[in-house]
This record gives C-alpha cells, sequence and structure tokens, in this order.
C-alpha cells in the first residue's frame, strides 16, 4: 500500500525532519507520495519582486491565494523552481531515489480552470474576478505515479496543475494531496501542517480534537479557522474516494501517522457509543458535541 504525505509550506514545518522519517519508512519498505507546498517562499519572492500578496475569500469563507500571471510565475519560481529541487537533494543524500516533478509533468494533474472567482471584499461586497490562474483536478495520472513507485522511485510533487487549455493552474496542495491519495488507493494521507490539528478553539492548543468520524466531519466545519478549512475539504475529498483515514498534525511524521494530532477515519463506528468525537484539554479526554452526535445517531436510526 502506498503512505500520501503533503508537507505544508508555511514557517514552522520541519520539513528536514519529516524528510528523515520518510527516508526511514522508505528503508522499511513503505511506499511514499510526497507533495509539497510553497506559501510561505513564494510570499517572500512576491515582496522581492514587488508584487504583493493578495487574498481571496470565498463566499463561504474559504480563502486562498489570487493568482494572477505574475502570481503564477513566482508560484512556479518557488514551487516547482526551488522547493522542489531543495526536497529532491534532501532525500537523495538520505539514499532516497526521490523523483521530483510538478503536477504539469506528463499530465500528472488535470483541472478546470475557474473562469470566474467570486471574491468577497472587506465591505461586504461580492468582486468578480475573471483573471485567476486557479484551478479543480479533474484528472490524476495514477498510472505514472506507480510507474515511478515500481520502478524505486519517490515521488515528489510540485502542486501545479495543467488545464485542459494547456495552461499552469495553482492548485491547493491540500486537495491536490486528497486527490492523489484517492487516485493511488493510498491507505492513509497525512498531512504535515505547523499547527497540532484541529482545534476546538484556535486559541487554545489545548483543545486539539483527537479523533473524528468522517461521517460526523461536517459537524466539525466550523471549527477550523483558516487554512484548516481547506485541510478538512482535502480530507473530506479524499474519504469521499475511497482513503480510509488522513492524519493532520504537527508533530512528528510517525507520530502523527499513529494519532499526535487530528485522526478523521472511516474506520471510526459513528453509532459506536465509546467512539472518541473529542477534545483532548490538559491530559483529559472531554467530550465534544455529545449531544449533537447523539442526535445525529438517532436520526440516522
Amino acid at each position: 500500500m502506498t503512505l500520501v504525505v503533503k508537507i505544508g509550506g508555511s514557517t514552522g514545518v520541519a520539513t528536514a525532519n519529516i524528510l528523515q522519517e520518510v527516508a526511514t519508512l522508505i528503508t522499511q519498505g513503505q511506499r511514499i507520495v510526497l507533495l509539497h507546498g510553497g506559501s510561505d517562499l513564494t510570499n517572500t519572492l512576491s515582496a522581492q519582486l514587488g508584487c504583493p500578496t493578495r487574498t481571496i475569500t470565498s463566499p463561504s469563507g474559504m480563502t486562498s491565494r489570487y493568482t494572477d500571471s505574475e502570481t503564477l510565475r513566482i508560484f512556479s519560481m518557488a514551487v516547482a523552481g526551488q522547493i522542489n529541487t531543495d526536497i529532491v537533494a534532501q532525500l537523495q543524500g538520505l539514499g532516497v531515489n526521490a523523483f521530483g516533478l510538478a503536477g504539469v509533468d506528463g499530465r500528472l494533474l488535470v483541472a478546470r480552470r475557474k473562469a470566474v472567482v467570486r471574491s468577497v471584499t472587506p465591505e461586504g461586497r461580492i468582486q468578480v474576478l475573471r483573471d485567476d490562474y486557479t484551478g479543480q483536478i479533474e484528472q490524476v495520472n495514477s498510472a505514472l505515479l506507480t510507474q515511478l513507485l515500481d520502478a524505486g522511485y519517490t515521488p515528489v510533487i510540485a502542486p501545479l496543475a495543467l488545464s485542459h487549455q494547456g495552461e499552469r493552474l495553482n492548485v491547493d496542495g491540500d486537495r491536490a494531496a486528497a486527490a492523489i491519495a484517492a487516485a493511488l488507493h493510498a491507505e492513509a494521507l497525512v498531512i504535515m501542517t505547523n499547527v497540532a490539528g484541529l482545534l476546538a478553539d484556535p486559541h487554545d492548543t489545548t483543545t486539539l480534537i483527537r479523533r473524528i468520524s468522517a461521517a460526523y466531519l461536517d459537524d466539525y466545519v466550523d471549527y477550523a479557522q483558516g487554512r484548516m478549512r481547506k485541510k478538512l475539504l482535502g480530507a473530506q475529498e479524499a474519504l469521499n474516494g475511497g482513503v480510509a483515514r488522513v492524519c493532520i498534525g504537527s508533530a512528528s511524521l510517525s507520530a502523527v501517522i499513529n494519532g499526535a494530532g487530528t485522526v478523521i477515519s472511516t474506520l471510526d463506528n459513528p453509532n459506536n457509543a465509546n467512539n472518541s468525537h473529542s477534545v483532548q484539554r490538559d491530559g483529559e479526554q472531554q467530550t465534544a458535541d455529545r449531544t449533537r452526535r447523539e442526535a445525529v445517531s438517532l436520526a440516522v436510526n
């Protein structure tokens, strides 16, 4: 089976440590596909090149990078030019036969460009954007990844997709990793980030929600703030695509895989009274939304 690991691109992600653990797992026979982000470096390069970072907030509250043609060029430089080759070089130094590629290579990721993007302004108005180069993934060339894995390579993927018109597109890294995990029938998707996982209170790290049954993931979306909303959306897409388990966290890779962050799983029985939809606070498990969960369970039954 295959493990898909997404390494976040924000400050605070321990990439070097994660790669060392990846190398160890591979020597133990684990097949791994890596996908990385690049938000922090893209912001830095944008500032250096006089192209300020702009953020889009959708009517549903999702935030994303506004990617015009110049921002797309900078994003490509960051993720496909520097970060991807850095990760490949580090893995090669650790004895892993890493193979770097972007989603445009071999039509690995094909996405539909969003013809119109709607953004909510600070004043609450809806702004329509037509020059945004972002897309939603529709196809994954899983055969290419399988061939690389079978040949002993570890794919390292930059989140750029190819549009149906042959354009480069910025695609969300978490959702790209989810699409890849589903296409490969991966045993798990692991999203390594700079926060402990999903927090009931985003300002209180002791409110970590440890486990969520996939059947009740929608009940927890309101807890997610900022980028965590996209991670939960990616988790939902992976689970819908047949992935049994999604792990999100900032501890070591092995710890996150083993439940140190938030684990969302189809293997948890939503009707089991012992199922731990819970908040970790000061080392003690406290049931989160017990009344709502029981009400939903009764409705299902």
